[in-house]
């Protein structure tokens, strides 16, 4: 019997519309409902999904990536065997989910046989979880390199400002060009104001949070606002319509 695959949900957006929060949600909502584990993976080279899921993270894959290029590969042990070694020595396990943060490069030069290491390490990862949660950066350079795969659906964020509509329109450009549907490609508008007139092309709204707003200003991970908090309903919510009625399709 082929190995089930896992579930993957991707979620771009502008800078500091808040995806890295929304991406923190959905992983404790998966978790609440029995979901587990789940794969976080913080796409973003300014990595701090991490925070936002309230625990540390000591190394990225980029670092290991370049410390397997220049370091001595300890006897009987591949360069591949090694960079596979230690990406695995990167991820962060917790209650419920786990966590990898890929980081940046730190050197110069073609990394295409990495990329390649990276890929496969990916590959190997997927098999052992039901549902992944992609936090990407705002130009989707993992997605479009093919690293990390095609989500099963990508949610993009915005705020209701006319510059985070047109990087999602944007982004929706590229969803199209490696090869996503329309149907898998949601538009999400975050800190959506009271009364907001939704436009027909939205697929949800996450309304202003005032409890995660406030967990921003000091710092506490917001995705540990209580469950009832108006952001981290609207996130299960997405969450049990998107994942649940792709399982029963499924």
């Amino acid at each position: 019997m082929p190995e089930k695959k896992p579930f993957i949900i991707g979620i771009s957006g502008k800078g500091g519309v808040g995806k890295t929060t929304i991406a923190s949600l959905m992983v404790r909502c998966l978790i609440r409902q029995g979901i587990r584990p789940v794969l976080a993976v913080d796409a973003d080279p300014n990595a701090n999904l991490h925070e936002a899921l309230g625990i540390e993270v000591t190394g990225t894959l980029g670092s290991m990536r370049e410390e397997a290029f220049t370091k001595a590969i300890p006897p009987g042990m591949s360069r591949t065997e090694y960079i596979h070694y230690r990406f695995r020595q990167v991820l962060v396990e917790s209650e419920g989910f786990d966590l990898i943060a890929m980081g940046r490069p730190e050197g110069q030069g073609c990394y295409c046989f990495a990329n390649d290491l990276l890929t496969q390490a990916m590959q190997s990862l997927q098999r052992e979880y039901p549902v992944i949660i992609i936090d990407n950066e705002a130009g989707m350079e993992h997605l479009a390199r093919g690293t990390i795969g095609l989500p099963d659906i990508l949610v993009i964020v915005t705020d209701p400002g006319a510059r985070g509509m047109r990087t999602a329109d944007r982004i929706m450009q590229i969803g199209r060009e490696i090869g996503m549907s329309e149907e898998r490609m949601l538009r999400i508008v975050n800190r959506a104001p009271e009364n907001y007139a939704v436009p027909d092309w939205v697929y949800a709204t996450i309304p202003l949070d005032p409890l995660v707003e406030e967990a921003e200003m000091k710092g506490d991970p917001v995705s540990l606002v209580p469950r009832e908090s108006l952001a981290a309903v609207s996130a299960c919510t997405i969450i049990r319509d998107v994942f649940h009625e792709n399982q029963e399709q499924a």
